[in-house]
């Protein structure tokens, strides 16, 4: 006995045809026009922070790097992988404890402390006190 599964409904992309007659010149899926959208802001975001200016040629540039991201990200999503599960999988790799690879701090130097030469304690009789002058608990600053 073959039972069939229900696979073959699941590989129908939902693209939007259409009215007969006034279809678009291309085949794409719903997701696919959302994750382009925030694509093309994020590009044009990362082109501004960059410095590029809002011209034709800058927003041509934006519309093909879209296509072509939208287009690489539209391969990885399909029904048993939607874009969701993408998105969290990327941010478990992003914030994934990493193992430490370099030492923790670094030499050890001494040029930087100043050294001040203090009166003996158990010199009497100079009037030199242990803590410098203003310092709290100095006995000429009181």
């Amino acid at each position: 006995m073959l039972v069939r599964t229900d696979d073959e409904v699941y590989r129908v992309d939902a693209v939007w045809l259409g009215p007969p007659r006034a279809t678009f010149p291309w085949r794409a899926r719903y997701v696919s026009y959302g994750l382009g959208l925030f694509v093309m802001l994020f590009v044009m975001f990362v082109q501004r922070r960059v410095g590029i200016g809002l011209d034709f040629f800058s927003v041509a540039w934006a519309l093909i790097a879209t296509i072509a991201i939208t287009r690489f990200l539209g391969k990885r999503i399909d029904y048993e992988r939607p874009l969701g599960q993408i998105v969290a999988l990327f941010r478990h790799e992003i914030t994934a404890p990493r193992r430490r690879t370099g030492g923790r701090g670094g030499p050890v130097r001494s040029g930087h402390v100043k050294i001040r030469h203090v009166a003996e304690r158990g010199r009497t009789g100079s009037g030199r006190s242990l803590w410098p002058a203003g310092r709290k608990g100095s006995r000429r600053g009181s």
